[in-house]
C-alpha cells in the first residue's frame, strides 16, 4: 500500500466533509464522529462534488439530489444513485490523515 498525507486531522470537522487530492484522485475526506473515511469525491450519478454533501448516519449525502452513500462501502443508500463509488483505506498518524489512492477498499475504480 502507498499511503500518502491528506491532510491533518484537524482540518475535517466531525460529522463534515473535506476534498483533497491525493494523488491522482480528488477524495472526500469525512469524519463521522471518531472514524475517518475517504470517498471518491465524486457523484456516482450526476458526477458533482460530494465532499459539499452532508455527513450524517454513517453516510455522505450528495448536496444536488440527495443520493446518499456508505461511508464504509461506498454503496448507495438512497435514489437515485444506483452504482458505489470508490472508497479508500485511511490510516491516521500524529494528527495527520493518510490515504492510499492505487487500492480501493470496495473494489470499485475510480473515474
Amino acid at each position: 500500500m502507498a499511503f500518502e498525507r491528506a491532510c491533518a486531522l484537524a482540518d475535517v470537522p466531525a460529522d463534515e466533509a473535506l476534498a483533497v487530492q491525493v494523488g491522482e484522485h480528488t477524495v472526500a475526506v469525512t469524519r463521522d464522529g471518531d472514524e475517518v473515511f475517504a470517498l471518491q469525491d465524486l457523484c456516482s450519478h450526476a458526477a458533482v462534488s460530494l465532499s459539499e454533501g452532508e455527513v450524517a448516519g454513517g453516510t455522505l449525502e450528495c448536496w444536488l439530489h440527495g443520493s446518499c452513500f456508505d461511508l464504509r462501502t461506498g454503496k448507495p443508500t438512497g435514489l437515485p444513485a444506483t452504482e458505489p463509488v470508490a472508497t479508500f483505506p485511511v490510516q491516521v498518524k500524529d494528527g495527520d490523515i493518510f490515504i492510499d489512492t492505487t487500492t480501493t477498499l470496495n473494489g470499485v475504480t475510480p473515474a
